[in-house]
């Protein structure tokens, strides 16, 4: 997120992955438990921690036939509704009904004996992961099928009736941007290390401007390139990964996160920008036809406030990211390379707080 406070988009890079050693988990009480809750399931059962990843510890579980996927909650101290693998079990389960792409899954643990804490298990799905917005490893033609399955993929998402599937209950309906906003000003308060006048302003400014179209479907939370398996071959999303902040919520809200990969300043983030990029050149869509590619496949004219938008979401960012911050500092981030989100969360507060003021904003 800058986006690289989810683990779950390590989930296909097998280097990445370090043998179960030093984890508080005991094989045989989770082979077990597979045995009795995995349909399927034939051990024996390797446990294996995919390395880095901010949020819930992610494990690869290996048997001699079949590779499957552990998510479970933290141990320690944390922020209120944060880690919350039970409703990634939810969404992910109600998804996979529709044939939206998401991974299998087989059984949520609620029983805290058997690894330590809350855990649900899929299947891992096998496929590409791509980092680098610029899709430098692709040759030029094959770069905007890749967008376009993201967009349509995203669309479908949002187009999705969810009290169908059993996800009426998922979130609460309306005023998203309002709970929003005051969610990841309660972390960002709970976590901050630094006073950063820009965010401060944009506390102050975002509740009173928020636009007035309300809507309700299901949002990622977190959608984006890396958070996402590729066909191996095709131009195809195979699952999209890591619903931790999935909710009911607003679909523009959702889109323009994934849209800030457009906007994002370059020391505000993990990957490449495709900010001031040669579009043509690299025959990938800007931001414009973006947008329009998302319009027609949602049935829209087009999209109004969309500084407010832009502002919203580096906002919720940094809040995101502060979030991981202070989990450094209580002890309970799941990994070290956390501590680095600190010199990330002001140059999103400043390019927010730009935003802010291009959509009306002073001070």
């Amino acid at each position: 997120m800058s986006f690289d406070h989810i683990c779950s988009k390590q989930l296909l890079y097998l280097s990445y992955l370090q043998k179960n050693f030093h984890l508080n988990i005991l094989e045989q009480n989770l082979e077990d438990y597979m045995a009795a809750h995995v349909e399927g399931f034939e051990g024996p059962l390797e446990v294996r921690q995919f390395k880095g990843g901010q949020s819930n510890p992610t494990y690869q579980l290996v048997t001699p036939n079949k590779k499957y996927v552990m998510r479970r909650k933290p141990p320690g101290k944390l922020l209120p509704s944060a880690h919350a693998v039970d409703r990634e079990y939810k969404v992910i389960t109600a998804l996979g009904s529709i044939d939206f792409p998401v991974p299998r899954t087989y059984c949520l643990c609620e029983d805290e004996s058997v690894v330590g804490t809350m855990f649900y298990i899929m299947d891992m799905v096998e496929g590409r992961i791509l980092w680098d917005p610029l899709l430098p490893d692709l040759p030029k033609e094959g770069r905007r099928p890749i967008f376009e399955a993201k967009i349509q993929t995203l669309a479908y998402l949002h187009n999705a009736d969810y009290k169908t599937i059993g996800l009426g209950d998922f979130g609460k309906e309306g005023e998203y941007f309002e709970r929003q906003i005051s969610r990841w000003t309660k972390q960002y308060q709970l976590s901050e290390t630094q006073e950063i006048t820009s965010m401060n302003k944009l506390i102050g400014w975002l509740p009173g401007n928020i636009p007035s179209n309300d809507e309700v479907s299901i949002v990622h939370g977190d959608y984006r390139l890396d958070n996402m398996v590729l066909h191996q071959d095709k131009p195809e999303v195979a699952a999209v990964l890591d619903w931790e902040l999935s909710t009911l919520g607003h679909p523009l809200g959702d889109f323009t996160y994934h849209l800030m990969q457009w906007y994002m300043p370059s020391e505000a983030g993990s990957t490449n920008t495709l900010k001031d990029c040669d579009f043509g050149m690299l025959n990938i869509p800007d931001a414009a036809e973006y947008t329009r590619l998302y319009c027609e496949a949602t049935q829209r004219d087009s999209i109004e406030n969309m500084d407010f938008y832009i502002a919203y979401n580096m906002f919720r960012l940094a809040g995101i990211l502060q979030g991981i911050v202070g989990r450094v500092r209580d002890g309970t981030a799941s990994n070290e390379h956390a501590a680095l989100m600190e010199d990330r969360v002001k140059p999103l507060s400043d390019v927010g707080w730009l935003y802010a003021q291009k959509a009306g904003a002073v001070g």
